[in-house]
């Protein structure tokens, strides 16, 4: 082994400083489970915090750019800021989305490579703290009095590179402390940080706004910043960086059914092997990433044209023959989150249950798309009808995306093909999501263009593309299908005599 290698071992061998803390005050070894239950809170709030400080500039968009067509809506201080106060202000906030979400799905790729060879608490803390920093200069603009586009595009562009280190780090640890046994339902009640963060961003923000648009992205950037302290102190990366023992985990099988693609374990037993980090192509060549990865790419073009433009789109629509003010709109889009935390944990159930993660992803899908019409077709008539179908559409949205990038990202980084080598969860989740967040650059760049002239021509484009991101695992699908026929059938009675 290379110098540099038993470098980056050591260093992954250190304990958290509060960890340490811990067990000095027990004056004893903290236990498997409650390591477990550290890393669950720990990595939960962290990807809530960064859902949170993500969700704030759809709702500083209605102060940027003000053009609406609500007289009753409660004034916001200041008339719109420039330049997003023109003609083209809706446009020039859609590259602000592109620019971040672009630079988020390259610095994916490359978060999920280094995430692979380093210390995944430094990493992670490193994008908070990063993170924090560009989001709070974004609302510096506003008490600098800044009216220059390229600053704002700079700034989201660099936040959006701190962002990418997130999501590979936070799926990579979870799943070096869990293994396959209910890895859905687990990963689906644990995603829901992702819309807890959205939530907690829109209220945040929406009660901020009154104050100056600049405290909407300021305050979000500090709880970013904080909680990545945190993480640095707690987050324990894997069994083996704290000395846990893992005769707790989940159950480990070693045999495998044949047919079946994405069910090794996640941890390992046998530390002879020796195992060194998987390279991006060779992941991308493991069986199911590339379908499920193209799947998310639009499946994340529909939830992120959401995540971006809903309190936008709710402030422009009349309810019930009443335009809703900046405020009551963010605070109504939160609904779209509830239903993605049902969604999220259903779709994990279900595709436990059945042991079919791309029949569940699929199902979802197709049944996103009627969603999507009834939503935009009767949710102005009143607003009993707009909660009751922008939950259902919030759950069929973001089911599978939320079981895309927890449950099948895990399962694909440990699949059979890698013979035994876990080093390809960071890999794999980067590939998945960033390819999913070239999608989620896409859908709110094209919204910003496209909305100008028609908010029909909106959602036709996004039931296509639920429809696309449906299509695209049939592969997967009639395998499963076949699967599960084989295994219906009656097998045959064992010969008497056995060799």
């Amino acid at each position: 082994m290379s110098s540099l290698a038993k470098e980056v071992m050591e260093r992954n061998q250190e304990k958290p400083p509060g960890i340490i803390l811990i067990e000095k005050i027990k004056r004893s070894p903290v236990s498997f489970k409650i390591y477990q239950a550290i890393v669950l809170i720990v990595t939960f709030f962290a990807y809530a915090s960064y859902h949170a400080s993500r969700k704030t500039i759809s709702i500083v968009k209605s102060a940027l750019d003000p053009e609406s067509p609500t007289k009753s809506a409660k004034p916001v201080l200041g008339t719109g800021w420039a330049p997003f106060d023109g003609s083209d202000g809706t446009s020039l906030l859609g590259e602000l989305d592109v620019a971040f979400l672009f630079v988020y799905a390259i610095g994916m790729y490359l978060s999920g490579h280094v995430g692979d060879r380093m210390d995944l608490r430094r990493l992670l803390t490193a994008g908070m703290v990063g993170t924090g920093l560009f989001t709070a200069l974004f609302g510096v603009g506003y008490w600098a009095n800044v009216h220059i586009f390229y600053y704002y595009l700079i700034v989201q562009m660099m936040s959006g590179l701190f962002q990418s280190t997130g999501w590979p780090s936070v799926v990579a640890v979870v799943g070096n402390w869990f293994g396959k046994k209910k890895r859905g339902l687990i990963m689906g009640i644990w995603n829901a940080h992702t819309s807890v963060g959205n939530i907690t961003g829109s209220l945040v923000a929406s009660a901020l706004l009154t104050y100056g648009w600049g405290w909407s992205t300021t305050v979000p950037g500090l709880m970013i910043a904080f909680i990545g302290l945190m993480v640095f102190l707690f987050l324990p990366v894997s069994p083996e960086s704290v000395g846990a023992n893992n005769d707790e985990a989940d159950e480990i099988h070693s045999s495998k059914k044949e047919g079946e693609e994405a069910t090794e374990p996640l941890l390992r037993s046998d530390k002879d092997e020796e195992s060194s980090a998987v390279g991006f192509v060779e992941a991308w060549k493991i069986p199911g990433v590339a379908p499920f990865a193209l799947c998310l790419f639009f499946a994340k073009l529909v939830a992120y044209t959401f995540l971006y433009w809903l309190p936008f789109y709710i402030s422009h629509t009349a309810i019930d023959g009443r335009y809703l003010s900046n405020e009551e709109s963010g605070n109504l889009s939160t609904l779209f989150d509830v239903g993605g935390v049902v969604g999220g944990i259903l779709a994990g159930h279900i595709s436990d249950k059945l042991n079919a993660r791309a029949i569940t992803a699929a199902s979802f899908m197709y049944c996103a798309i009627p969603a999507l019409f009834f939503y935009r077709s009767y949710g102005h008539i009143s607003m009993t009808m707009n909660i009751i179908l922008m939950l259902l559409t919030g759950m069929f949205v973001n089911g599978p995306y939320a079981l895309i990038t927890t449950a099948v990202s895990a399962d694909l980084g440990t699949h059979s093909s890698l013979k035994g080598n876990s080093r390809a969860l960071a890999t794999v989740t980067a590939i998945i999501d960033g390819t999913g967040s070239i999608g989620a650059a896409i859908g709110p760049l094209l919204t910003g263009y496209i909305s100008a002239k028609s908010w029909n021509m909106v959602f036709t484009m996004l039931m296509g593309a639920a429809l696309i991101a449906g299509l695209l695992l049939t592969r997967l699908v009639v395998s499963e299908v076949a699967m599960k026929i084989q295994e219906s059938r009656p097998r045959p009675r064992a010969s008497a005599v056995e060799v």
